[in-house]
């Protein structure tokens, strides 16, 4: 009932609001400000407030509201693993798939990328502490054929 009285207490406040709005050619604004002080008053006479009220001192609705708490923190740490995993569980199976094929490896997968060719035949000296700070520079200048 407090409730109900509240409601309709802001409603005329809000219609009061939008008289004074409008009496100062602002009329956009006032039937704004009524739209939106309608509606708690709009409110009570549905009966959503009276649910409201009953749902918040209502032990059995709070329970409610935890355990769909609970539901939703479970569900985004399934879904943080899920991510950290590396994809769904559809990704997944189909890595395992392709993982059972015995043609799943590339066929010169067993070679090293970088052959005895790809590494410089001389390696320059390490510099001394003497020398000047160029010469790791000239070093990767002449790697590079420059």
């Amino acid at each position: 009932m407090i409730a109900e009285t509240v409601c309709s207490a802001v409603s005329a406040a809000g219609l009061g609001i939008a008289i004074v709005t409008a009496y100062r050619k602002r009329y956009l604004a006032a039937v704004r400000i009524a739209a939106y002080s309608l509606v708690p008053i709009g409110l009570v006479m549905t009966g959503v407030v009276e649910w409201l009220a009953d749902t918040a001192f209502s032990p059995t609705a709070w329970a409610g509201f935890g355990v769909l708490g609970l539901a939703w923190v479970l569900f985004m740490t399934t879904r943080a693993v899920e991510r950290r995993r590396g994809g769904t569980r559809k990704e997944r199976r189909a890595a395992a798939r392709e993982a059972g094929r015995p043609d799943a490896v590339a066929p010169a997968a067993g070679t090293p990328s970088l052959g005895q060719g790809t590494r410089p035949a001389n390696r320059p000296a390490p510099a001394s502490r003497g020398d000047d700070d160029f010469s790791d520079i000239e070093a990767i200048l002449k790697k590079h054929g420059i």
